[in-house]
């Protein structure tokens, strides 16, 4: 029987879970999990509560396309679309109003469906105080969708940095592994937890064992205690573990609902 969490998907009692991967794409080692009809997203979209996408960094879609995966999918289903790198890694955040408006333009064709925006900067960018209080505001200008910011460079978890994030209500990602001198010691925006999980041993493959999950699972259900949305994300695709690595997950998760 597959992985089918329908509590996940929406709020109760406390606030939403969602667990996910980084693409949807099935290898035949999970295959048994999840449905045997429908494209590989509408698969895995009745099983995960939500997706990653992760190719809207490298090259645009169409709106055609995003709203083709958006009716795909279950209404509780939500997308988190990862911000262009000609945004974050080209341009490094100067002058990215027209990018943003096309960008924001064509993945909002997802519609009620859109969950979350990632926004993932490169290690090298140094924190910038005016540079991101613009950017940051003019993203929020046209969105009021929440966003995560995956920053990687200290000067970016600063508690004046983290009181900027949060004036325009940007979550920080809390990545494995956390780069050096990245831990987050300042919250920014408290109303979404985004875990994004690249692999602890070696980047993009390394597969968490079950003591790692076990906890995790305990971790995320007390963040929702707290938090209207928690999203975790496995990055780990690159040798096939980041869907096994969720599916146990969800299935520690429907315990600790029971508890």
């Amino acid at each position: 029987m597959p992985y089918r969490l329908p509590h996940l998907h929406k709020p109760g009692p406390q606030g939403a879970i969602r667990i996910g991967c980084a693409g949807w794409g099935l290898s035949s080692a999970v295959s048994a999990s999840f449905p045997h009809e429908g494209t590989h997203l509408e698969r895995y979209s009745h099983v995960l509560t939500c997706v990653e996408i992760n190719s809207s960094f490298y090259k645009p879609h169409r709106e055609q396309t995003y709203a083709h995966w958006a009716e795909s999918v279950p209404d509780s289903f939500r997308f988190s679309v990862k911000l262009p790198k000609a945004i974050t890694h080209d341009a490094r955040l100067v002058d990215t109003e027209a990018l943003l408006d096309e960008f924001l333009q064509t993945a909002g064709q997802l519609g009620g469906k859109l969950g979350c925006w990632l926004v993932q900067l490169p290690p090298s960018l140094t924190f910038d105080h005016d540079i991101a209080e613009s950017f940051f505001k003019a993203l929020r200008e046209r969105t009021k969708v929440p966003v995560a910011c995956e920053a990687r460079e200290p000067g970016w978890f600063t508690a004046h940095a983290a009181a900027l994030l949060k004036a325009h209500h940007i979550a920080y990602v809390d990545a494995d592994p956390i780069p050096d001198e990245c831990e987050i010691r300042h919250r920014a925006d408290t109303s979404l937890v985004y875990v994004r999980l690249h692999g602890a041993t070696e980047l993009y493959k390394s597969s968490y064992d079950y003591t790692y999950l076990d906890d995790l699972a305990r971790t995320l259900h007390t963040r929702a205690k707290k938090t209207a949305e928690v999203w975790c994300i496995f990055d780990n695709t690159a040798d096939g573990n980041a869907q096994p690595n969720a599916l146990h997950l969800m299935e520690r998760l429907r315990i600790h609902h029971k508890v």
